[in-house]
């Protein structure tokens, strides 16, 4: 995956989650959040899971009209980011865990995304 593909499935999913917080903060349950974003941003639910997953890349197309219902400039999504609301053993965690999932080859990405999940069970 390029690193413009990440930054735009990053920044989406970071688009995402604060959307998320809103809702959740103003009275909304959190079941329906998914759908909720999907209408806002105008695709259906499966394109953006697929997005949000890494297993659709997030296009031009889909970027600008990302940026465009969330009131961003264009190119926005295109730009690296810095974690924000993380401690700083969590930015320590995710720099060091994006520098080695950048530097390995897919048999090792896959691997270390099973080594995560078996932590996360």
């Amino acid at each position: 995956m390029s690193s413009i593909s990440t930054f735009r499935r990053l920044n989406a999913i970071a688009l995402f989650q604060t959307f998320a917080e809103e809702r959740i903060a103003a009275g909304d349950p959190p079941k329906g959040l998914e759908s909720a974003w999907a209408s806002k941003i105008e695709v259906s639910s499966a394109t953006w899971s697929m997005a949000k997953s890494g297993a659709r890349p997030i296009g031009d197309k889909l970027a600008r009209q990302i940026e465009q219902h969330c009131s961003k400039e264009p190119g926005w999504l295109d730009e690296e980011r810095e974690p924000t609301g993380l401690s700083p053993g969590e930015q320590q965690f995710l720099a060091l865990a994006l520098k080695t999932f950048r530097e390995t080859n897919s048999d090792g990405r896959k691997r270390l995304k099973q080594l995560l999940k078996t932590f996360h069970q």
